[in-house]
């Protein structure tokens, strides 16, 4: 593995000096939050090489699928953000080569069997790429990135010093890469949690230490839109009645007290208090937790605290397919049974699914017996408590339309 330490005597035979170096290595490191940022380093590579093409395959995929690229040069869709092409991992004449290690066409072969191969007439020749300088780098997941640096056949070959230079940066494109890896996985987790949270019928707002909020979810904007216990005043969460927002305030105010006292460090400390609604309805449930922090940068985004909020009377998203498959259920009987843990009575049921009684006593015969309970209680606990509401909602099917099929 090549050291990350640039070389002075390389850098200056290629005109390169410390601080244009230091430039595009942090352009690189960038790319970690934002693709675009590796775009642009490529292109700079492709200056900095006199190259027509620079192309980072992120991974080889079998066929027919197209492989995502990054590529800087003249191609078809332009430059920016990455694309897909096709790069057939039998077709290639660089398979099994050692990771990390930087090659050029002609040590691995001579300009006939370059010339003749059927990668170079596939892939190369159409966009006149002769000239290959590259490497594969091995990630830490096991993966491998392919960079390769072309230049047309008129031009010189890649030099052993510019071999020296793309060893160079070989280990900041590795480290960026699996930096965006980890990042993105992060966040997709991140993103799936707060759907599957708002799936549950809870809202959360994220507040800084003047109660501002900062973000929000959908089920939270529903229940501000309603206007019905909560508002955001001058971009901060208020409680419609005094002695509520006074409640709801001094819970804010402790969870970031507790945080400048180090109280409860490495345990989560959470508080509760209920929201009354104008409209007479049930009260809103809160919960006021803080954010952990590890507390290593100082800034003025931390720390920060979570309000959970619940409206005992919403809908909850919950998938019809997941709770048709958990309990073999008809879609007849899944819509039934949705119905009935939203809190709908069997008569009010039957009215808005447009059944009749009868059939909806039937119905609700065969989810008993699928789902081994007794009483409609307990039908809406399990229905409450089960997994389905933890999968992506699907549209509901017509019970009537689906006797059709």
């Amino acid at each position: 593995m090549q050291s990350c330490v640039p070389n002075a005597q390389v850098l200056a035979q290629m005109g390169l000096d410390l601080a244009e170096y230091e430039r595009i290595i942090g352009n690189i490191y960038d790319s970690a939050m934002d693709t675009r940022c590796l775009n642009e380093s490529l292109r700079e590579l492709r200056t900095l090489f006199k190259a027509n093409f620079v192309t980072l395959i992120l991974r080889v995929q079998d066929e027919p699928l197209l492989s995502p690229m990054v590529v800087a040069g003249d191609v078809e869709l332009g430059e920016g953000g990455i694309n897909h092409y096709a790069y057939y991992a039998k077709s290639t004449l660089f398979d099994g080569l050692p990771t990390d290690t930087v090659f050029t066409v002609d040590e691995l072969m001579s300009d006939a069997e370059w010339s003749s191969s059927a990668f170079y007439l596939l892939f190369c020749q159409p966009h006149d790429c002769y000239h290959m300088l590259g490497a594969d780098i091995r990630m830490p997941d096991g993966g491998t990135v392919r960079l390769r640096i072309n230049r047309p056949q008129g031009h010189p070959a890649f030099s052993a010093l510019e071999r020296a230079l793309c060893a160079m940066l070989l280990p900041h494109l590795r480290r960026a890469l699996h930096m965006h890896s980890l990042l993105d996985r992060s966040e997709s987790l991140g993103s799936l949690y707060s759907q599957t949270i708002s799936r549950l019928a809870v809202a959360t707002f994220v507040l800084d230490e003047t109660g501002s909020v900062l973000q929000l979810n959908p089920v939270a904007r529903e229940i501000l839109d309603s206007q019905d216990g909560l508002k955001v005043v001058g971009g901060r969460l208020e409680a419609t009645y005094p002695s509520d927002n006074r409640e709801l305030a001094r819970l804010v105010r402790n969870a970031f007290q507790r945080a400048k006292q180090g109280v409860g460090k490495g345990v989560q400390v959470a508080e509760a208090t209920s929201i009354s609604r104008p409209s007479g309805q049930v009260s809103l449930g809160v919960v006021v937790e803080l954010i952990p922090s590890q507390e290593l940068l100082e800034g003025n985004g931390k720390p920060t605290v979570v309000v959970y909020v619940r409206d005992a009377v919403s809908k909850s998203l919950v998938s019809t397919v997941l709770t048709s498959q958990l309990y073999n259920l008809t879609p007849a009987e899944t819509t039934l049974a949705l119905e009935l843990a939203n809190g709908l009575s069997l008569e009010e049921a039957s009215e808005i699914l447009n059944i009749r009684r009868n059939t909806a006593r039937a119905h609700l015969r065969s989810i008993f017996s699928k789902t081994g309970v007794r009483r409609q209680t307990e039908l809406v606990r399990i229905m409450l408590n089960s997994v389905v509401a933890l999968g992506a909602p699907q549209p509901v099917v017509n019970p009537a339309s689906a006797k059709t099929r």
